[in-house]
């Protein structure tokens, strides 16, 4: 998928705005897909991205979390862990779909469809420049800062 134009998508954003890429596209973007706020490795990846964020900005880079919990869910989670980026709610799949993240899983021996831990880079023109599928989360915010600081 690198080097791939992403489809322009509109979706709901903590503190009350809405995200659309296109008119923020003058940037590089990283954007993180996760399962669910507050469980353990979604709050290791959030927490490692916060701590990374003011480098990111160095880089001239912006951050977005993106899962289909609810903007409610996404306010209390981002306000617990004081996460300096904004999550975007996906309940409809829209940007899921978009970036093929929705996946069969296990949890607890059942089968379960949810999103597949995964992040991508985009460059200033809409284009993914790299993709990370089915990551751990500990220690891969600083796996994507060196790739960013690297363009």
């Amino acid at each position: 998928m690198p080097n791939k134009p992403v489809t322009d998508f509109i979706l709901p954003a903590t503190g009350g705005v809405e995200f659309n890429l296109y008119p923020i596209r003058s940037k590089s973007l990283v954007i993180y897909f996760y399962p669910k706020d507050n469980t353990p490795g979604c709050t290791t990846e959030a927490q490692q991205f916060r701590d990374l964020y003011a480098e990111f900005k160095k880089a001239g880079c912006e951050i977005f979390g993106v899962s289909r919990d609810s903007i409610k869910s996404h306010e209390n989670f981002k306000a617990k862990f004081t996460l300096p980026f904004e999550l975007l709610s996906d309940a409809e799949e829209i940007a899921c779909n978009i970036f093929g993240v929705i996946k069969q899983k296990k949890l607890y021996g059942k089968d379960v469809r949810g999103i597949e831990r995964s992040t991508f880079v985009l460059d200033a023109k809409g284009m993914i420049r790299k993709e990370w599928r089915g990551l751990k989360a500990d220690g891969h915010a600083q796996d994507v800062l060196s790739f960013v600081q690297s363009l």
